[in-house]
C-alpha cells in the first residue's frame, strides 16, 4: 500500500501543476487511507507537501507571466492568519469532524467551478482590498483545519471574485498556497509528530509530477481547465464521504 501511495504522489503534482490546486484533496486521503497515517498527521504532512510541491510548480507559470503577484500577495498574507489559528485549533477536534467537513467544503466548491462563470478574463483586474483579506482569511482558515492547500477555493475565488482568467487564477493559487501552508503547518508542527523520510519521499515525487502539469495547463483551454476542476473536486468529494461513513454502516 506504502508502494502505492508513492505512486499517486505524482497524481498529487500533476494536479497541482495543471490546476493550481487539488493537491491536498488527494494528499490527505493517500496519506490517511492508504499509507496509514492519522488525520492530523495526515492533515499536518501534507502541508508539507502540497508547499514544496507548489513552490516548484509555481517558476513554470512565474516565466509563462502567469502568476498576479498583486492580488496574490496581500490574499495570501491575510491568509496566513487565518491558516495558524486553524492549525492550532485542528488538534482539538476528533479527525471524523475534519474529514466530513474538509468533504462537505469541496462538494459545494465543485459546484460553483462547474456551473460558474467568471467575470472578467483580463489579468489587469483587482478585487478590493477588503474582500482579498476577507476571503484570504477565510480560506486560511480551512487551510489549517483540515489540511487542504486551498487551491480548490482559491482559484474559484480568484476567478469569480478577483476576476482573474482561469490561467492566471491557477498561478496566482500556487503563490498563495505555499504562504499559507508555511503558516498553517506552524499551528500543527507543535502538536503533530511527522514522519520526515515518508514526506520528502512523497514530495519528491509529486514535485516531478507538479512540473510536467505546469506544462500541460498552458496548452489546455480556460473553460476546460474550470469544468474539469470541478468534477474532480466532486469525485473526490464523494469518495472521502464514503470513506468515512463506511466504517460507520458495517
Amino acid at each position: 500500500m506504502i508502494i502505492a501511495g508513492y505512486v499517486l504522489a505524482i497524481l498529487v503534482g500533476l494536479s497541482l501543476g495543471l490546476l493550481g490546486g487539488g493537491g491536498s484533496i488527494l494528499t490527505v486521503p493517500i496519506l490517511k487511507y492508504i499509507m496509514g497515517m492519522e488525520a492530523q498527521e495526515a492533515i499536518a504532512s501534507s502541508l508539507v507537501i502540497v508547499a514544496l510541491t507548489s513552490l516548484a510548480a509555481l517558476l513554470p507559470h512565474w516565466r509563462g507571466k502567469q502568476v498576479s503577484f498583486r492580488v496574490g500577495l496581500p490574499f495570501g498574507l491575510a491568509s496566513m492568519t487565518g491558516a495558524f489559528l486553524g492549525g492550532w485549533t485542528a488538534q482539538f477536534i476528533p479527525g471524523f469532524v475534519l474529514m466530513s467537513l474538509f468533504a462537505v467544503i469541496m462538494i459545494a466548491t465543485s459546484f460553483n467551478m462547474i456551473r460558474g462563470k467568471s467575470r472578467v478574463s483580463d489579468e489587469k483586474a483587482e478585487p478590493k482590498l477588503w474582500v482579498s483579506l476577507l476571503i484570504g482569511a477565510g480560506v486560511g482558515a480551512v487551510t489549517g483545519l483540515v489540511g487542504a492547500g486551498g487551491g480548490f477555493l482559491i482559484v474559484p475565488a480568484l476567478v469569480v471574485f478577483a476576476g482573474l482568467s482561469m490561467h492566471l487564477a491557477i498561478g496566482t493559487s500556487l503563490l498563495t498556497i505555499v504562504m499559507k501552508n508555511a503558516a498553517a503547518l506552524g499551528g500543527h508542527v507543535f502538536a503533530v509528530s511527522i514522519d520526515w523520510p515518508v514526506t520528502l519521499a512523497f514530495t519528491a515525487l509529486a514535485i516531478g509530477g507538479s512540473l510536467f502539469g505546469a506544462r500541460l495547463a498552458a496548452k489546455i483551454p480556460a473553460k476546460t481547465l474550470r469544468t474539469g476542476f470541478g468534477w474532480f473536486v466532486l469525485l473526490m468529494g464523494i469518495l472521502v464521504i464514503g470513506a468515512e461513513l463506511l466504517p460507520l454502516l458495517t
